[in-house]
């Protein structure tokens, strides 16, 4: 497949009063036309601030560190001039924000807002946008699109607002589609609307999707590879049904079973993973998930762990893949009342 995006060694850090926090630390992945890349992992892991590296669009006190590599069709992003990256963000690459309440324009028509990127990157005069952002609007589902146009971002409903926002980020017809929360604080029935979508722009448009979230079920439903993040690294990455059906981290078997499942006993409790992630001021010389690991040896203490190829498409960072490490069996993630087991 054609590859259009690659991500190597990133690093992003943020210079704070407490000192410096290591939010990104060695990242690497890339990106190929047409499919669907899912980053999850729970809050603070790092996700959206590689999402916004991609597009250099951090705040002032963020730094993407010297070694790191953002290519976008073979062009260094980190190396570009201001005025190179204007014409590619919201053209080429496009980015659907976790809350549509706030990165829309409150003082701005919503078809002012889709016309201006395409009068910006298209150079369309404005009656030709207009119309353009109505077409839009209808593609996106927005029932009686003629008259909402005319409309603020406060008359939408939270599930409109997202699809505006999508709209904005479709219509110069983008090569990839960063999605970063697309359904936060949405309820069940507009979260599937939104995501089934995504899925049907992308496959009309051919678009290559990032999908940012800690929404495993979402991620099931729409990914083609999965990259889990914790602490600012990424621990295991794979095909959807690898992650899902074999994964191999015990942060990835904790994640599954913290999603309430079909046929779950009565009052039978979710995985819930103690303690909180380390504080990236000073990361742990070793596995980043070791305090958390029920799994934990000396080793993991003491050095990050190596990457193991378990084929081409997964690998692991952890140190049960070692050769002389215990061998311990994947939870029974699909069936209830399942434990873990290890031969110590």
């Amino acid at each position: 497949m054609e590859k259009i995006l690659e991500v190597n060694n990133l690093n992003v850090s943020f210079q704070t009063y407490a000192g410096e926090v290591q939010a990104v630390r060695g990242v690497s992945f890339g990106l190929n036309k047409g499919e669907t890349l899912a980053i999850v992992g729970e809050s603070g892991c790092g996700k959206t601030v590689t999402s916004k590296s991609i597009l250099r669009l951090l705040p002032p006190q963020a730094k993407i560190k010297k070694g790191s590599e953002i290519r976008y069709k073979g062009n260094s992003v980190l190396k570009m001039k201001e005025r190179e990256l204007r014409a590619i963000r919201g053209s080429e690459i496009s980015m659907i924000f976790q809350d549509p309440m706030t990165s829309l324009n409150p003082t701005a028509k919503i078809g002012e807002q889709i016309a201006e990127n395409l009068i910006i990157h298209k150079g369309m005069k404005k009656k030709d946008a207009l119309d353009e952002a109505l077409n839009m609007l209808k593609v996106v589902n927005i029932p009686n699109a003629e008259s909402r146009i005319k409309q603020y971002p406060h008359e939408f409903s939270g599930g409109m607002r997202q699809r505006a926002m999508i709209a904005i980020a479709l219509a110069c017809n983008p090569s990839i589609l960063i999605a970063d929360e697309p359904t936060t604080a949405l309820d069940v029935t507009i979260q599937a609307q939104i995501m089934d979508l995504i899925a049907n722009l992308q496959e009309e448009f051919k678009t290559a999707v990032i999908l940012v979230t800690h929404d495993l079920g979402v991620v099931a439903d729409v990914a083609h590879r999965v990259q889990v993040m914790y602490a600012g690294t990424i621990v295991e990455r794979g095909t959807v049904d690898e992650i899902f059906y074999s994964p191999e981290h015990p942060y990835t078997w904790a994640l599954l079973r913290s999603i309430p499942r079909i046929g779950l006993q009565s009052k039978e409790r979710l995985c819930s993973l103690k303690g909180t992630p380390p504080d990236l001021i000073q990361p742990p010389i070793g596995c980043p998930f070791s305090a958390r690991c029920e799994y934990c040896m000396r080793i993991c203490l003491e050095e990050m762990p190596v990457v193991t190829k378990l084929s081409d498409t997964q690998e692991v960072a952890c140190w049960l893949k070692h050769q002389d490490a215990p061998k311990v069996s994947a939870p029974s993630i699909f069936e209830t009342g399942g434990e873990a087991n290890a031969t110590r």
